[in-house]
Order: C-alpha cells, then structure tokens, then sequence
C-alpha cells in the first residue's frame, strides 16, 4: 500500500496537498491547491505501480497510462470533471481533476436513511438523466470508454445541482473486438460489479458493465439498501429482493428499470445507456425484449404514469381523426 503525502508536499513544484479525500490499496485521491493558478483546488490521484515489476514493465505501464490519460485529458462534458493534467513521478502516476464540491450521492441517501425517509424518485430520475447524459458521452467516444465504478459515492452534487461522475481510476478504453484495456488499476465495488467483471482482466466487459453498475446504484439509492453482490445472487437467484419490497412508494417502471439494468446475464439488459434512458423517463414503456401483448397492455395501464401518456395520446389521435373529417 502507498504511503499517503503529507499535508503540504509540493507534487511536481505546483501542487500543494491540503488533504486526503479518498484512499484505496493503490494510492490516495488528495485535496490540493494549484500554486500557478491562485485559488484553484484540484483533486490530485495518485495511483502506485507494483515495485515489483521490472524495468521494461514498469515503463510499458507508464507509457500507457501517459496514452490513456491523454484521451481522459480530452472528455469535455458537464457531468464529469475536467482531467487537465497528468504525470508520473518514480513508480507513481497522477491524474489532476477538478475538485467537485458538494456531497456524494451516499451521504445524502444515508442522510434520508436516519431520518427514515427515502429520497425522492423524481429527484433520483433527475439524478439518473444527468448520469446516462455522461455515460453516453463517455460510450460514444472513439474508442467507447466504460467508467467500470459507478455507485453512489463516486456520483457528487454540486451546489446548483449539477451531478458529477468522478473517480476516473478503474476507467477503459475498448479496443476493437470489444476488448477492453486498463485506465490506471482497479476491479470496481463489490455490490455494483457485474459478474463479467470478477474476470480480474475485464476482457468481457462492455457498456451493459456500465449499465448493470446503474442499475444497482438506482437501488441502493431507492431502497436504502445494499443490493447483494452479482456472484451471491448467481449461486442464491432468489437473494435480491424487489425493490418496491424495500420500499412501496417506487413506481412499477423506476422498479422495471433497475430489475432490467441488473440482470446477470449483459445480452439480457438493455443493450445502450440510451435504451436505459428511454425507459426510466418514460419514453418507452416496454422492455426492449417484450412484445405487446393483452398482459402487456393490461400491465401498462396498471401504471399511472403510462396509463396517462396512452390516454392523452388516444384522446389526441382521435380529436386529430375529428379534425380530419371536418
């Protein structure tokens, strides 16, 4: 484990640690201030390569975190953090991010939890929106690049309530194939990781990996509770509890959406964070694998929203078919 810098080392003769933020078994996410630009804080991550590698490992490492840091460098969207520097120092590399101010979406999801409450739907919708907004951003790149750590504490809300998706630490680029290679190190958490993920190379993850991670974010967020982890659910199917039994007030289509983000097998969620998006804010009301059939229309108008975007929308058709013949 990296030994963590002390407050006020100088990184690189510009930036000046105030304090650690984060800290994990390769390095540490630290607090600092840029000396050249006054008044501006950063988050300065610090990830530490195996000492055990050798000479012509240890510079392969290096070259491609250089490489890789250099397209993060690139991402220019209003949902994740600027990347405006990178270097690497001896056998430690450092990414430097805007500082996001505000708190990450777990404190505030435990805040409601003590007062035993739950956080709102449509707030957590609004939160989702700006989330999927990111990712396909992020997916649509040049290679596509998958986050592989979304859950609630990487997921930060700035004072005017823009959302962030942070920690770029466990991100990849795919490769063609749908190979997938390393940004800096790491597996992700336990409890948001799908099962192609415990592969420990990643070479079978893909956007679906993302989109399980959501999927499992949403629950923890909605229900106050931990999902159980992908590989107790493989062994135990009947482990995870529906979320709506967790909490009644979650409407049908929010609980559809986190049920189909987290199904174990990828070929069986939705294929795109689009496809995703399309359903938790209603603009498609089935499946992407159902076919409409009298249980589906039956299920639909069980759901209050659905119900009144099909009745609105017949009622339009017909005062159009009206119109038509007058």
């Amino acid at each position: 484990m990296a030994i963590p810098l002390k407050k006020g080392t100088v990184v690189k003769d510009r930036y000046t640690i105030k304090r650690i933020i984060g800290q994990g078994g390769m390095g540490c996410i630290y607090l600092a201030d840029d000396t050249r630009l006054s008044g501006r804080l950063c988050a300065l991550k610090e990830v530490e390569h195996d000492t055990s590698l050798d000479a012509a490992l240890h510079q392969e490492a290096q070259d491609q975190f250089k490489q890789e840091a250099t397209i993060l460098a690139r991402l220019d969207h209003p949902n994740l953090p600027k990347v405006s520097d990178f270097f690497s120092i001896e056998n430690r590399d450092y990414l430097i991010m805007d500082f996001v101010p505000g708190d990450d979406l777990r404190t505030l999801m435990l805040k409601a939890k003590h007062q035993n409450k739950f956080l709102k739907e449509d707030q957590v919708r609004g939160w989702a929106n700006q989330l999927a907004d990111a990712l396909i951003y992020m997916h649509n790149q040049d290679p596509p690049i998958l986050h592989r750590d979304i859950k609630p504490s990487n997921l930060k809300i700035t004072p005017n309530g823009l959302l962030k998706l942070v920690d770029f630490g466990l991100a990849r680029l795919m490769a063609p194939g749908e190979m997938t290679i390393t940004i800096i190190q790491g597996q992700g958490t336990a409890i948001y990781t799908p099962l192609e993920q415990y592969g420990g190379d990643g070479s079978h993850t893909d956007v679906r990996s993302d989109i399980y991670s959501f999927g499992a974010t949403l629950y923890h967020l909605l229900t106050n509770q931990a999902p159980p982890d992908a590989r107790g659910r493989f062994i135990n199917p009947g482990i995870m509890a529906n979320p709506r039994e967790h909490n009644p007030g979650i409407s049908l289509q929010m609980e559809r959406t986190i049920l189909w983000a987290m199904r174990l097998h990828p070929d069986e969620r939705p294929q795109s964070i689009s496809q995703l998006k399309d359903f938790f804010t209603g603009k498609s009301v089935l499946l992407g694998d159902e076919k409409i059939t009298g249980e589906n229309w039956k299920e639909i108008f069980s759901r209050p929203f659905e119900k009144t975007v099909l009745v609105v929308s017949g009622i339009l058709m017909i005062l159009g078919f009206i119109g038509s013949l007058l």
